[in-house]
């Protein structure tokens, strides 16, 4: 009977001839995967056997990652926040830097049964983390995509909090009536059209386009949602995400309504410009 270690090591050289950078770790966290197994246990019991079923899916996961389907998606899951959340090809796989919006929502002052709006949830990650680090908020969730809502839901369920997280289909906010929230952060599209031949084959190939790309310019899906963030509350906080090289014009988008102050970029940390913090003014 193969085992662990052999496996991880074939596995590690036929990931490492695709071109993979990171072809060790993901061998071992695929076969991690299917052994509900931890990294580090897989790598300390590098005797053990391994099952034949276990064994055969082990090489059904390989060949589906040299095709560029991302680790997160064979797996099924991705920790955000400290807590592992369900994705598949429904949502955005989401990313450490995002996790700076919750600690950004979390630091404003607000009252102990706040409201908070996560707009674009996606797999629901910061609506659900939200609602997880405080027990008596209530979280609007929106989404254009059904099929996002869905697993964004399944989520809030799995972490217990899906009686105040409420998942709305919506653009945006469109429709929404936005005088009632306390403080919102969202992660928009914002990847310039002509760029998306030259990504990465995994986000390219297999992440919805749809949550990806916010127009020719990169920007355009920024522009409606702010325009549609001018009515909230006075003195209600927003944090928003953006990409590589956006803040001066992210930045010139928030000031150019006219209508929010406080304006504020936040690096992530890498040190990369990642998100726009503002307030609307009063």
């Amino acid at each position: 009977m193969t085992t662990v270690g052999e496996l991880v090591r074939e596995g590690r050289e036929e990931l490492r001839r695709c071109g993979l950078e990171a072809a060790g770790r993901e061998a071992a966290l695929l076969l991690g995967g299917l052994l509900a197994w931890n990294e580090a246990r897989v790598l300390a019991r590098d005797d053990d056997p391994v099952p034949p079923e276990t064994e055969r899916r082990f090489r059904d996961l390989l060949d589906r990652r040299r095709e560029g389907e991302p680790v997160a998606y064979l797996l099924g899951e991705r920790e955000f926040f400290g807590r592992p959340f369900a994705v598949d090809s429904r949502v955005l796989i989401p990313r450490p830097e995002t996790e700076h919006l919750v600690e950004l929502a979390l630091a404003v002052p607000l009252p102990a049964r706040a409201r908070a709006l996560d707009i674009g949830t996606g797999s629901g990650c910061l609506a659900v983390s939200l609602a997880a680090e405080r027990p008596a908020w209530s979280v609007v969730a929106t989404d254009l995509s059904l099929a996002a809502l869905d697993v964004a839901r399944a989520n809030s369920r799995r972490h217990g909090v899906g009686d105040r997280v409420h998942c709305v289909a919506a653009d945006l906010c469109g429709g929404l009536d936005l005088r009632s929230f306390d403080v919102v952060v969202g992660n928009p599209p914002y990847v310039e059209e002509g760029v998306v031949p030259f990504l990465s084959r995994d986000v390219r190939d297999f992440e919805p386009r749809v949550a990806l790309v916010g127009g020719a310019g990169g920007l355009e899906t920024m522009a409606r949602l702010l325009e549609q963030l001018t009515a909230l509350r006075p003195g209600v906080w927003a944090a928003l995400e953006f990409g590589f090289g956006q803040a001066v014009p992210v930045a010139t988008l928030v000031a150019r309504e006219g209508a929010f102050e406080a304006i504020d970029i936040r690096t992530d940390l890498a040190g990369i410009e990642r998100h726009v913090v503002f307030r609307r003014r009063a």
